[in-house]
């Protein structure tokens, strides 16, 4: 299978040498071409660390141009944070051809704003584009071009835009993580079962001082103490709640899943929590205005859930409220900068026209 990665950090370098692992034609794409000449010196290689030791993925191709790296692949992957979707979305719409599918795991409803960028670019092939809860891998570079990949997910919870063109979608995506795809409806569906916006907020804004005050953190450990994992059961309980009111079906995979010792299995299946840390990938240095914690998962991701929540008639006062005490920190504010439907150009739609378009496409 021919597979695009798009991006340069952790998820893409795991990706990349993932699937070239697997036995897939890989081309990676970034911008930063000092740093692809530099991985051409290098044999185009990546390490792959895991559970089973250490091993050599050899890419097809390592390049910034993006129409090469996607031309003629099945399946195009963006795991890059998403600040970056909007610039990204830009450079690849006018190069997608009929029956790609891009991939955006997870992606704050950025299906929407690849889509949109296809439309706006003129560009009338037949792309289908997807979504899901979580990054398929937890994953850290451990160089320029070495990556130790902790735990690969599971479950993967699926949405698709349009809807309509679902199986082949997921067709194409199952290829690429076997036994571990999941049906979940449209991409909206997905989009409010991303884990990021409910785990990270209240972790990054009530750790706020041993992070300011240590060198290094893990946010995960050290952070992640009872009274804020209460917490983060109630700010899941209003995703979950406004996913029963739009109508979408369970499994709604709770976050309280991923640290349960027995129970349904979570994303990452059972003990990943305890892997995670147990890593000590995640002790690091945090600059609290810059995380990507605070920058996307809380300013983009609760700005969405809040903005989807109004059209369901739904409460979110956690969420409200993590919004407002972020944008304090930093000094901005998140309520108005954030990723909506009204700036998703979707805020006059009524909660049937925009299932109807997120069935049927543009």
């Amino acid at each position: 299978m021919k597979i695009a990665v798009l991006g340069g950090g952790n998820g893409s370098f795991a990706a990349a040498g993932d699937f070239a692992l697997s036995g897939h034609e890989v081309r990676l794409w970034r911008r930063d071409a000092d740093q692809v000449a530099v991985h051409h010196d290098a044999g185009s290689r990546i390490l792959v660390k895991d559970h089973s030791g250490c091993h050599d993925a050899k890419l097809t191709l390592v390049t910034t141009d993006i129409a090469e790296a996607i031309s003629g692949v099945e399946l195009i992957l963006c795991p890059a944070p998403a600040f970056a979707q909007p610039d990204i979305a830009r450079l690849l719409a006018p190069h997608l051809q009929d029956d790609q599918v891009v991939f955006l795991p997870p992606a704050t409803f950025g299906s929407m704003i690849f889509a949109q960028a296809a439309r706006d670019a003129g560009n009338h092939a037949r792309v289908s584009f997807a979504e899901t809860g979580t990054l398929p891998w937890l994953t850290r570079k451990h160089g320029p071009f070495e990556v130790a990949i902790t735990i690969r997910a599971k479950r993967l919870p699926v949405g698709v835009f349009p809807l309509d063109q679902a199986p082949h979608a997921l067709e194409i995506i199952g290829r690429a993580f076997p036994d571990a795809i999941e049906a979940c409806g449209d991409s909206l569906s997905a989009a409010l079962m991303n884990a990021g916006p409910i785990i990270h907020p209240p972790l990054i804004v009530m750790n706020a001082g041993p992070i300011e005050h240590f060198d290094r953190w893990d946010i995960h450990k050290e952070g992640t103490q009872a009274a804020i994992r209460r917490v983060t059961d109630a700010l899941d309980a209003e995703r979950i709640a406004v996913r029963e009111a739009l109508g979408y079906g369970a499994p709604h995979f709770p976050l309280a899943h991923h640290y349960a010792k027995e129970g349904e299995s979570w994303m990452y299946g059972r003990g990943s929590h305890d892997r995670l840390t147990d890593s000590g990938d995640w002790r690091e240095r945090i600059v609290l205005t810059e995380h990507r914690y605070m920058r996307e998962d809380l300013r983009l991701g609760l700005s969405l859930l809040v903005s989807v929540a109004g059209l369901a008639g739904v409460a979110t006062p956690l969420a409200k409220a993590f919004l407002v005490i972020g944008g304090a920190v930093c000094g901005e504010d998140f309520v108005q900068g954030g990723r909506t439907l009204d700036t998703l150009g979707l805020g006059h739609l009524s909660t049937a026209e925009l299932q109807t378009l997120l069935r049927y496409g543009f």
